[in-house]
């Protein structure tokens, strides 16, 4: 039996992973990752949600020509997110009580509840508990920065970690590609940039060229990186 998970501490910053039950992908289409993004966004709120109300919403005010205004009360701030077709990694920082245990409550049941309907499945979609560690330092943060941001090499490339990397041009090609990650919007290219609150890690990074440094150079000359162990979730 598992221990208790100690308390989650407001304003600390932890990496998160969900998995699917049994490795099951949690993504088969680009509309799954597409309705991912979206509950990223939605769930993060102590409010109750109702999917329908909101995209009606959010269709009347394009039409009038309104601007989008978020009026969430927020649970966490989404530092990162990485989505893969079995599991998804998050970089968070709690800002309510609880919040991100309330806030992965939310995600999983919203996205199960789409995904059973969509798929005429039953039961669980993601493994009972989530796993975290807590991020303790500037270094860390750079450290999993790169963890999360590099994670698809291994659909490019399976056992790399234990192979080593074939083509590092080509890894930086599709990393710059990989569309269901934050990594294009802390390059500056937008791509969803209301999911992610980036303004902490660009200051802690240096800008999105250092971002892109970081990870060039791990991908192209392993540099080394402390804590990787640490940091990471497999």
């Amino acid at each position: 039996m598992p221990g208790k998970r100690p308390a989650l501490v407001n304003n600390e910053i932890y990496h998160v992973v969900l998995r699917g039950v049994g490795d099951e992908r949690i993504f088969k289409d680009e509309d799954d990752y597409y309705r991912g993004i979206f509950s990223l966004f939605e769930f993060n709120t102590t409010k109750p949600v109702e999917i329908r109300i909101r995209r009606r919403k959010r269709k009347i005010q394009k039409l009038k020509g309104e601007p989008f205004t978020d009026e969430r009360d927020k649970l966490v701030e989404v530092l990162q997110f990485c989505f893969m077709p079995n599991h998804i990694h998050l970089l968070i920082r709690q800002i309510k009580e609880k919040g991100i245990t309330e806030f992965i409550r939310k995600f999983g049941t919203g996205f199960a509840s789409y995904f059973n309907k969509k798929y005429e499945r039953k039961g669980h979609l993601f493994q009972g508990r989530f796993y975290d560690v807590h991020i303790k330092n500037d270094e860390q943060l750079r450290t999993v920065f790169v963890y999360i941001h590099t994670n698809p090499i291994a659909l490019l490339q399976a056992h790399w970690k234990e192979k080593g990397l074939e083509n590092s041009q080509k890894v930086i090609e599709f990393l710059e590609a990989y569309k269901w990650s934050s990594y294009l919007d802390y390059l500056g290219n937008d791509n969803f940039p209301s999911v992610t609150e980036r303004e902490f890690l660009l200051d802690v990074l240096g800008g999105s060229n250092e971002c892109k440094r970081f990870v060039n150079d791990w991908v192209k000359y392993k540099k080394e990186l402390r804590d990787w162990r640490e940091v990471g979730i497999e």
